[in-house]
């Protein structure tokens, strides 16, 4: 029996330093952005629900924007169109990355994410569908609202509880984000597209090839480069196709590599690090939480609207959805890998630190509310609905998990305590050998 354990594959087994060191970076960044969403959405539903609502109102539908090139848009609407596309291109980013440098390049380690990714948007779908199936009017068409996993938050409160944990939890977590975001586009172009004009999309064309030709012989001249992202969204959005796959196209664009065709086998990295690191700031700190002020201002009416509004069939399902579809999906899915493929938990987990991450990644926010919009219309009641259960899902699933991660940390930090005694008398703390602490867990 010993001897088959061995031959087994370890699941959330460690990444590189290069790779751990970056996603520390990340969680640091998304930390700070996590906490502005936060404020956002609190400032939006109190002013929302206060007597100064219809300036709010007001101020979210004024009317901005050239009317001939057809931008005469709502500045909710550039919010969710314009400045979640600077979120997006940070996304196309970070998926490019994974994949192209990071240690999701290996398909092994690749395979994990990919999958529980899949389960963990597969059954919050279902289960919308199974809560709303009898509801009518159009109700199934917000089924994908549950399945996404917003980024921001979840690493926020991963950050924030986090500071033994392994660091394999937050690398799985950030993964399993990013490949959920791709899988989340990919809904968007495919079921929320009502109208195609081909005519600008394939316009669309143009400047996103010369913006690739640039970014590849690693042009930075933001004067250029800005004015051929910003055409490429404008056509793009013109196209019917929602505008934020063009920030995750232009994503894509950006080497992640160096090039070598000048000769020199020293080129270092693309622009990818670069753009991200000067993009990031922006779209943490302020394209999402703008987006969040614009969005989350739901009415509730009071307790007894608040009750009504979570009783209704749509904003249960989308709890359904976060709280238990995702949770189950992504455990169960890492948990059948386990059972029938040749891999098995690493020695140095348990699974309830799995479950608690899984639950963690309950928090569906600005993808979740951006899929509400474009099912139901960013005017509707029932929108109002799909907020309500937005808010109440991710609430309730950030809470569960922040108590069941904070209570593995605190049991991951007394063992790190224990291991940082010097025992075998050689002057070097236990944690720091090559032995301390990697075969045990709390």
């Amino acid at each position: 029996m010993t001897t088959r354990r061995s031959t087994r594959t370890p699941l959330f087994q460690r990444g590189s330093w290069a790779e751990t060191s970056r996603i520390a970076q990340i969680l640091r960044k998304e930390t700070v952005g996590g906490a502005l969403l936060l404020a956002a959405t609190v400032v939006a539903m109190v002013w929302a629900n206060s007597r100064w609502s219809d300036i709010y109102t007001t101020l979210r539908d004024f009317t901005i924007g050239p009317a001939a090139l057809h931008l005469d848009l709502s500045l909710g609407t550039w919010a969710a169109d314009g400045l979640l596309a600077i979120f997006f291109f940070v996304v196309g980013l970070e998926l490019k990355r994974e994949f192209v440098a990071g240690d999701l390049r290996d398909p092994r380690r690749a395979a994990l994410p990919i999958v529980a990714a899949v389960g963990g948007m597969a059954l919050p779908a279902v289960l919308f569908v199974a809560v709303n199936l009898r509801t009518g009017g159009g109700a199934l068409q917000g089924w994908a609202i549950p399945t996404a996993t917003d980024i921001a938050f979840a690493l926020a409160v991963l950050a924030v509880i986090s500071t033994h944990l392994p660091s394999t939890l937050r690398t799985f977590l950030l993964t399993l984000a990013v490949v959920d975001d791709l899988l989340a586009i990919a809904i968007i172009a495919v079921f929320y597209t009502d109208r195609l004009s081909p005519i600008p999309l394939l316009a669309s064309m143009i400047p996103f090839a010369a913006f690739a030709f640039a970014v590849q012989h690693r042009v930075r001249s933001w004067w250029l480069l800005v004015p051929l992202a910003a055409l490429t969204w404008t056509l793009v959005h013109a196209s019917g196709v929602h505008a934020t796959i063009a920030g995750v196209a232009l994503g894509f664009a950006v080497p992640v590599i160096g090039s070598t065709a000048a000769g020199d086998p020293e080129a270092g990295p693309g622009l990818a690090e670069h753009f991200e690191r000067r993009i990031r700031p922006l779209s943490a700190g302020f394209a999402v939480p703008v987006f969040a002020f614009f969005t989350a201002g739901v009415t509730l009416g009071g307790r007894d609207g608040l009750t009504d509004a979570l009783s209704e069939p749509i904003a249960l399902g989308i709890v359904a959805g976060l709280v238990i579809g995702k949770t189950v999906g992504i455990f169960g899915t890492t948990f059948l890998m386990s059972r029938f493929t040749r891999a098995s938990l690493d020695s140095g987990l348990r699974w309830i630190d799995i479950f608690g991450v899984a639950m963690l990644a309950g928090i569906g926010f600005t993808v979740s509310l951006l899929i509400g919009e474009l099912a139901f219309g960013d005017t509707s009641l029932r929108n109002d609905h799909v907020k309500i259960g937005v808010l109440a899902g991710s609430l309730i699933a950030a809470v569960l998990a922040s108590i069941l991660l904070r209570i593995r940390n605190r049991a991951y930090r007394l063992i790190a305590e224990e291991e940082s005694v010097d025992e075998d008398g050689d002057g070097i703390p236990d944690v720091f050998t090559d032995n301390g602490g990697r075969d045990r867990s709390p």
